[in-house]
């Protein structure tokens, strides 16, 4: 069945992923960007390898973009502490490729190549890989058939699979079952996502349930922000935080008048806002909303903080050293295409709440269970749970302390992952 697979993959599906790969270069600088460069980086890659410790093994670590390699981070930091290892990090996103130039565990950093079976074998002829790990899902069936061929371990981490996978379709299946028999490992973040691979007939003793490096990323992360000072020592003595992040418009018709009406019964508390796009018309439409009634200052003007009820975030990339500041959160994207990281606040201890688009975060389900969140959908009832959270410290406290004893009772992944590469090392 390969042959079947790799005729109708490599003549009917991956030329015409191809064609519109170049269709889309012509109207998206982004995408020209990964795709010229991938023109020329065998050149590049062939000099700076040069440079390395042959003696050492090569670990590769691909991502799709920068949310799987922040998942991939936590491991590749503790590889680097504890073994003598080569490192290649690459990616298929150019946001990813260039957020990530200057990551200083990676010793090489590229895209990944091409999937022609040509350009992914002089890829693998350059690199000399000892290993591969493949986050989450992006894995390339040209790539992952000639791993299998050179006999190199290949192995997909973090990885999840829904009961009703759109992979378990019947012609998906077939494909799916002929891809992954060239993996060594599927180290998945729950047992049910275990569970859900035997559909595709790999043998069980290569999947193993060893949890989610999310929640070591956010941990270790949280220790990081608590030395960072966004704002100055002070300025906020006095206040409750209210930290609505990654905000969407569809939040912001919820929230906002919400908070206007947490505002007529407590005056102490302040909402800092952070726009999942701080675009300039995006942040000038939340001043205007609050123009009239409610004193608003940007994040680039604290200095010149003085009581304003509002803060609107005009940076990025600080998210998760704002939730430090927070006594409540919300996470946004949950009215809209689905809920955006909720580890980020629970990993501080403090409450989380967010709207009904959940269906695809466990940590979100998992933190409503244990009643450390609430779901709301409407003004009202984001207004009930707001008041009540800010009226009530000693239930603040109790909710917090829930969320926060989920993720310290999730880390350790990274650690687990580690003990599996090391089989090929």
């Amino acid at each position: 069945m390969k042959r079947v697979w790799w005729t109708v993959y490599n003549v009917f599906v991956f030329p015409v992923l191809y064609f519109i790969f170049k269709i889309a270069r012509l109207f998206n600088q982004k995408v020209r960007s990964g795709f010229d460069r991938r023109r020329v980086q065998n050149q590049f890659l062939k000099e700076e390898i040069k440079s390395l410790d042959k003696s050492k093994k090569m670990i590769w670590f691909h991502s799709a973009s920068l949310g799987e390699f922040e998942q991939a981070k936590p491991i590749i930091a503790k590889l680097k502490a504890e073994k003598n290892v080569n490192i290649l990090v690459t990616f298929f996103s150019p946001s990813g490729y260039n957020n990530s130039r200057k990551y200083p565990y990676a010793d090489l950093i590229a895209y990944i190549p091409f999937d022609f079976q040509n350009s992914v074998n002089d890829f693998l002829d350059i690199v000399n890989a000892d290993v591969v790990i493949f986050m989450r899902y992006d894995i390339w069936p040209n790539l992952s058939w000639q791993l299998a061929e050179r006999n190199i371990p290949a192995m997909i981490v973090d990885a999840t699979m829904q009961k009703n996978s759109s992979r378990k379709l019947p012609i998906a299946k077939g494909f799916h079952i002929s891809l992954y028999k060239c993996f060594s490992d599927f180290l998945t973040v729950s047992t049910n996502d275990a569970k859900s691979f035997l559909d595709f007939k790999i043998p069980q003793n290569k999947i193993k349930a060893v949890g989610d490096t999310r929640f070591d990323r956010v941990y270790h992360k949280s220790l990081q922000a608590k030395s960072k000072k966004l704002f100055r020592d002070g300025l906020f003595d006095g206040k409750k935080i209210f930290l609505f992040g990654s905000s969407w418009e569809e939040d912001e018709n919820v929230i906002f008048p919400a908070f206007e009406e947490v505002l007529k019964t407590n005056k102490d508390v302040v909402m800092v806002i952070a726009p999942h796009e701080p675009t300039e018309l995006h942040l000038e439409q939340i001043e205007n909303y609050f123009a009239k009634n409610i004193s608003t200052i940007r994040f680039s003007s604290k200095n010149n903080y003085n009581g304003e009820q509002v803060v609107i975030i005009d940076s990025i990339g600080i998210l998760l050293t704002l939730y430090f500041y927070a006594d409540v959160a919300y996470v946004g994207g949950s009215f809209k295409q689905g809920i955006h990281n909720v580890l980020e606040p629970a990993v501080y201890g403090i409450p989380v709440i967010f709207g009904p688009k959940i269906e695809y975060s466990l940590e979100a389900k998992e933190l409503v269970k244990r009643g450390a969140s609430q779901v709301v959908t409407t003004s009202q009832e984001a207004n009930t749970v707001l008041t009540k959270l800010f009226d009530d410290d000693k239930y603040r406290n109790e909710i917090g302390s829930i969320a926060s004893a989920y993720v310290n009772e999730n880390l350790g992944a990274s650690e687990k992952i580690i003990l599996e590469i090391e089989k090929y090392l």
